[in-house]
């Protein structure tokens, strides 16, 4: 069932909105240089996912192809219809056949600058899933407290996205406290582990019979996961994974972990 961490670990990042064409192109390669010089066999327990920003998509999916094992291109996000007169927005049936394998919802930012909720986050994992790929969808508590505080706040926002997506269907979340977000300090550990110990028992995870795998989405460094393992079944890397020996250090971590 979803309560046990399945075997393989996940662990990727976003370009967010840092890089030009072709910084993107120069870290994507340097990315899949760094990959070459290691061992393919480290990696066999861990699927790796880059989600570059969306005038870069094609580019780096076609340089994706030469790397010496699988990497999930991703999206930063998507529109909830496949199709229509939705001026601006990106369609998730023209992203999986762009060859997307993941797309981010719901981050914070979505949620603060333009104002998405979770019926909006709820009906856009359901468009991922339906066109065959992963939605990554972010949760955090916006609330500095206890554990029961910060579980009850990502319970709203798993059971909507849950509720929309098919039980069968993989789903992963990247748990983040969003009062931590440019913080001096970030959340705890203890905190982090306590929080997605909560998220995993909720009974809308536990029912389901897809896949859940959930990832921590905060500030990342040398030897996190090897704390976090115990709770935690990847990273999802902001600007820390955007120098690639440190990204490909990163995803050794985890695949060793």
């Amino acid at each position: 069932m979803a309560t046990s961490p399945p075997p393989r670990r996940l662990v990727g990042l976003s370009a967010k909105m840092y890089f030009s064409l072709s910084r993107n192109r120069e870290v994507t390669k340097g990315f899949l240089d760094c990959l070459s010089r290691t061992s393919l066999e480290s990696l066999s327990n861990v699927d790796i996912f880059i989600i570059p920003d969306f005038v870069s998509l094609t580019e780096t999916i076609g340089q994706l192809k030469s790397s010496p094992v699988p990497i999930w291109p991703g999206a930063q996000d998507c529109h909830w219809e496949d199709s229509g007169a939705f001026t601006g927005e990106v369609s998730p049936a023209v992203l999986s056949e762009a060859g997307v394998k993941i797309v981010e919802v719901g981050h914070a930012e979505r949620r603060r600058l333009f104002g998405e909720n979770d019926a909006t986050v709820a009906k856009k994992a359901a468009a991922v899933s339906r066109n065959g790929m992963v939605p990554l969808v972010c949760i955090g508590e916006q609330t500095k407290g206890d554990i029961g505080v910060a579980v009850d706040e990502c319970r709203t926002q798993v059971e909507a996205v849950l509720a929309a997506v098919p039980s069968a269907a993989e789903v992963a979340l990247a748990y983040e406290p969003v009062w931590a977000i440019g913080a001096s300090q970030p959340a705890a550990e203890d905190h982090v582990l306590k929080v997605v110990q909560g998220i995993r028992r909720l009974d809308c995870v536990k029912s389901r019979q897809g896949t859940i795998r959930v990832v921590y989405g905060g500030s990342a460094g040398p030897g996190l996961y090897e704390r976090l393992k115990s709770g935690l079944d990847g990273l999802f890397l902001g600007r820390f994974g955007h120098d690639p020996e440190r990204f490909v250090k990163t995803i050794l971590e985890v695949a060793q972990a």
